[in-house]
């Protein structure tokens, strides 16, 4: 269930309606009853058993009483007018199951790869999930190279039955991804884990305590110890959805320091850089980050020089 105004916020832009509809009445806190009777206050008839089928995607309003009670919801609710009515449009509804998407062949340079070892796992390459939010770190090592890194992830199914996350490691040139450890963190244990030794291509299945609805979040934490590859010059994270806050993190050993680190932005890996912008080393923690709030498609990373 959704329980933050940031989420409410967030389901009011993306729908579908049914879900947008729950999250208001749960964050909210009103039983149907209550909102049956604020309606009925405001001229307007509509059932408990109504309600409830359009919380939960069995029906959507479509009369025209039903579209004034629509109305008569956002009101109630305290939500922005025609936020809960745009959601009824035919485009809106198209969008229920799979919201609009990039393909691993525009954020991936091994999509291929990818691909094969996703469908080893016989898993569809849209895994049914979506980034809320994702805070992740990495660790460069005192040899330049890629120590490990670790993420913080909440994300949100797109339709119901989703029970497991297929997470990607791509290592740097040299990597063995034979040798590298995933770690499961809370809510979650590793499942199957599939490697391609040429490209240092890694995917591991982390496997989720419950099965979720459409609309349900899911906080998990997980990681990957690498160390096997050469010197590491970038990170880089590939969105095939829209989503909520990224934050990535690259800290460095003491015994290595980077002469200089950037942050970036892609459209896909072929396109050119942009929204280039230093950032700064911190002393003690010897760290760089980026902080972005309402994550496109595509790709954001960090790349640093040695020299």
């Amino acid at each position: 269930m959704l329980h933050t105004e940031a989420d409410l916020a967030q389901v009011l832009h993306t729908g579908p309606f049914h879900l947008a509809l729950r999250a208001a009445l749960s964050v909210r806190g009103l039983p149907l009853q209550r909102v049956q009777h604020h309606l009925a206050g405001r001229g307007i008839k509509v059932g408990v058993t109504s309600l409830s089928y359009w919380q939960q995607g069995a029906r959507r309003p479509q009369r025209p009483e039903s579209l004034r009670a629509v109305r008569g919801l956002e009101e109630v609710l305290g939500l922005p007018a025609n936020s809960l009515l745009r959601l009824l449009d035919d485009t809106s509804a198209a969008d229920v199951e799979r919201p609009a998407g990039r393909s691993y062949r525009s954020l991936v340079e091994a999509s291929g790869v990818v691909e094969q070892l996703i469908g080893e796992l016989e898993s569809p390459v849209d895994g049914g999930l979506h980034t809320v939010g994702h805070h992740e770190r990495i660790r460069i090592g005192a040899d330049r190279e890629l120590r490990g890194r670790d993420s913080q992830h909440v994300v949100r199914a797109h339709r119901d039955g989703i029970d497991r996350y297929l997470a990607i490691h791509r290592g740097d040139a040299g990597c063995d991804p034979a040798r590298v450890e995933v770690r499961a963190g809370e809510n979650c244990r590793t499942g199957r884990v599939r490697w391609d030794t040429a490209s240092g291509v890694l995917v591991a299945e982390l496997l989720f305590d419950t099965r979720l609805r459409a609309g349900e979040t899911y906080l998990f934490g997980y990681g990957f110890e690498d160390g096997t590859g050469g010197p590491s010059r970038e990170y880089v994270r590939g969105f095939a959805f829209a989503g909520g806050q990224y934050v990535l993190q690259v800290r460095f050993d003491e015994r290595a320091l980077p002469a200089r680190c950037r942050r970036f932005a892609q459209t896909s890996t072929g396109a050119t850089r942009s929204g280039r912008s230093d950032l700064t080393l911190s002393g003690r923690h010897r760290s760089v980050h980026l902080v972005e709030q309402g994550v496109r498609p595509g790709i954001l990373g960090i790349d640093w020089d040695w020299e």
